[in-house]
């Protein structure tokens, strides 16, 4: 491949741009310094060349890339991407290794595709778009068949950057390359999975698209539901994007509500008034423009089974919040206890628990040992290892991919509509009222009487 490269980033002028795209870009053109790039911002406001030029510059300093800014080419462009005209005056003439970034809300996305033709398009052109895909399976289904429209499969990137993190890349070696786990990675001597991933921030000004989505579709539906496909899938034959994405989609494709039955397999809640971390928090009602008469959630809670011969029975729950004290980021992996402890040993033998911490990166394993004042007593002795942070962002892993015309770490388009399908069933209860809305304090842990996940 050619190292030189175009990113064409719909939303330029846009928070997403400026916080986690470009810092991402300049991370990785550190790493790889044979890579050049040509970054075209568009977007409605009035800027030029030289104010997106300015923010490249602030967004690079953020992570020390400063020494990358000579690798890359900005130009600016006023262009509203919903209309066909200033489209294709915007990709005219591009031509190489060409990457369209939409850093825009997923409607405004959906209504660029629809007025994209695939003759505008240069040749090979990667199309990445942000999450939510969609709002529910059906519109998923359609936006997919849309882009079929325009590029093959391959080029299309659904970013999902917890794909990219390293924990998550870390349960492949895990998994695969350890016989002490490989051969007891099923229902056999599992005994549940938790995946929760708790925020000490509140709303934070995200109003207008967080209170119409809630945690559950912020969360649940897409991230977390991507990183149980990646823990509960089949080895794959090899870690490309053909074989890994169909590891993935198959295990999304068994995927469902624990017992069918999600008034009793999910739970919902959102903050009231609180502290987190000597920072007061006001009521999630209280936040500005947030529509207390939606219902909105803040914490969502939700255990799922996959049916199939590996894991039949097992319970998945999965979790996420904000405003949450002392949150849990984590992958716990809880094994069942032996079936028979010789007479004459004392104490607890529960099972053991593998837990791969979501940042930083952290694995530790909880086992049953012998005591130091009384070897037949059993203790609970933690084994640890610090992994790091990773080399890059989870959003510059996931940008790598798609420069370089990888598609591995993005979501494949029925892996996305399968999504959709396994959580609406609890999106149909909770509009239904049928499982009730708690609260909790902002800084507290959430209900104390949910089923505790990690």
């Amino acid at each position: 491949m050619d190292a030189a490269t175009t990113l064409v980033v719909f939303g330029a002028t846009g928070d997403l741009a400026s916080r986690l795209l470009l810092p991402a870009l300049g991370q990785l053109l550190v790493t790889e310094q044979d890579r050049t790039v040509r970054v075209i911002g568009a977007g409605i406001e009035e800027w030029t060349t030289d104010r997106l030029a300015e923010v490249v510059r602030a967004s690079f300093a953020t992570v020390d890339a400063e020494s990358a800014l000579d690798r890359v080419d900005v130009e600016y462009h006023r262009a509203d991407i919903t209309k066909a005209a200033d489209l294709k005056r915007l990709l005219k003439g591009l031509d190489g290794q060409v990457a369209l970034y939409f850093a825009v809300p997923p409607a405004i996305a959906a209504r660029a595709c629809e007025a994209m033709t695939a003759d505008m398009l240069p040749e090979g052109a990667m199309l990445a778009l942000e999450k939510p895909f969609g709002t529910d399976e059906a519109s998923a289904r359609a936006l997919n068949e849309r882009l079929e429209a325009l590029v093959p499969e391959t080029q299309v990137f659904r970013v999902d950057h917890f794909l990219g993190k390293s924990t998550t890349l870390n349960l492949l070696g895990a998994r695969f390359a350890n016989r002490l786990l490989q051969p007891l990675w099923s229902a056999d001597s599992i005994e549940s999975v938790g995946i929760v991933y708790d925020e000490k921030l509140g709303l934070e000004g995200r109003a207008g698209y967080y209170d119409g989505a809630g945690a559950l579709v912020d969360m649940i539906q897409s991230h977390l539901l991507q990183v149980l496909a990646v823990v509960a899938m089949e080895q794959p034959a090899t870690i490309g994007e053909a074989d890994f994405r169909e590891a993935t989609s198959a295990v999304l494709r068994a995927t469902r509500v624990w017992d069918d039955d999600p008034t009793t397999s999910s739970w919902r809640a959102r903050y009231t008034a609180g502290s987190v971390d000597g920072s007061d928090k006001p009521s999630y009602v209280d936040e500005p423009d947030v529509d207390p008469q939606r219902g909105t959630e803040t914490l969502a809670q939700a255990t799922f089974e996959v049916r199939n011969a590996r894991w039949a029975g097992v319970p998945f729950t999965l979790r996420s919040g904000k405003a949450i004290g002392d949150p849990a980021r984590e992958i716990v992996v809880r094994f069942r206890a032996v079936r028979h402890v010789p007479e004459g040993l004392r104490g607890s033998a529960e099972g053991a628990v593998l837990r791969l911490s979501l940042g930083p990166d952290r694995v530790s394993l909880e086992l049953n040992l012998n005591g130091a004042d009384d070897p037949l007593v059993l203790e609970r002795v933690t084994l640890s290892a610090d992994l790091g942070a990773g080399q890059l962002l989870a959003y510059a892993e996931v940008l790598s991919g798609i420069l370089d015309a990888d598609p591995m770490l993005s979501v494949r388009g029925d892996a996305a509509e399968q999504c959709w399908r396994i959580v609406q069933p609890i999106l149909d209860a909770w509009r239904a009222d049928e499982v009730p809305l708690e609260e909790y304090a902002a800084g507290s842990t959430g209900p104390p009487h949910w089923p505790y996940v990690g």
